[in-house]
C-alpha cells in the first residue's frame, strides 16, 4: 500500500460507509478492499465505530474550528465572506463526510462522533440564529448552506459530473454570497418586466 494501513482502511472505510452506508458495511468488506484480513483491520481499530470516528473526526474537527471562529465575532459583511470561503472549502474536502451527515444521520445519532458532529451544527445554527434578525434571513442562511451542503454531497449519487474544482469553488462562493448579502438588506429585490410577472 502507498499509505500506511491505518490512513488506507480509514479513507475505504468513508468511502464505504458513505456509499453503501454505515450499517451495510461490514469490516470484513473493508478488510477485502484494503486487501487486509479482518483481524488486520481490527489491529488498527478496535470496532466499526472506532474506524468510523477516525474517519470522519477530521471533518467534525474543521467545521468545528470554523465554528469557533465565527462564535464570539458579529456577522459583519467581512466575518460573513471569510466564513462563506471556508465552508465551501469544507464542504469539497470533507464532500464524503457531509453525504453521511446528510443521509445517514438520523441512523447514527447515538454513535458518540456523530453526536459531536450534530452537537457543531447545533452550536453553527444557535450563531446564525442569534446574529440575524427576522426568520426570513435565517431561513436565507440555512437554505443557502444546507442546500449547498445538499447539491455537493448528492451530485454523484444523481450520475451528475462535477465542474472542475476550481470552478465549483468560484461558483459556490459567488452564489453562497449573493444569497447571504441578502440576509442584510445590501442587494435590492430584482424588479420584474412585464413579461415575468405574467
Amino acid at each position: 500500500m502507498g499509505m500506511s494501513s491505518h490512513e488506507e482502511l480509514r479513507s475505504i472505510a468513508l468511502s464505504e460507509f458513505a456509499r453503501a452506508g454505515y450499517g451495510s458495511t461490514s469490516l470484513q468488506q473493508i478488510a477485502e478492499l484494503a486487501g487486509l484480513s479482518k483481524s488486520s483491520v481490527l489491529y488498527h481499530f478496535s470496532s466499526k465505530e472506532a474506524l468510523l470516528d477516525a474517519a470522519i473526526s477530521p471533518a467534525v474537527e474543521r467545521m468545528d474550528a470554523i465554528v469557533a471562529g465565527l462564535e464570539g465575532r458579529s456577522l459583519s459583511q467581512e466575518t460573513r465572506s471569510s466564513f462563506v470561503v471556508e465552508f465551501v472549502d469544507f464542504l469539497l474536502e470533507h464532500r464524503s463526510e457531509v453525504h453521511m451527515f446528510i443521509n445517514q444521520a438520523r441512523a447514527l445519532e447515538d454513535v458518540p462522533v456523530v453526536e459531536r458532529a450534530n452537537g457543531v451544527v447545533i452550536r453553527m445554527a444557535t450563531y446564525f440564529r442569534t446574529a440575524l434578525d427576522t426568520a426570513e434571513h435565517r431561513l436565507r442562511f440555512g437554505i443557502a448552506l444546507g442546500g449547498a451542503a445538499y447539491v455537493l454531497a448528492t451530485q454523484e449519487d444523481l450520475g451528475e459530473a462535477l465542474a472542475p474544482l476550481d470552478e465549483t469553488r468560484a461558483a459556490l462562493v459567488t452564489i453562497l454570497n449573493e444569497l447571504l448579502n441578502r440576509a442584510d438588506g445590501s442587494i435590492p429585490e430584482p424588479v420584474l418586466t412585464d413579461q415575468e410577472s405574467i
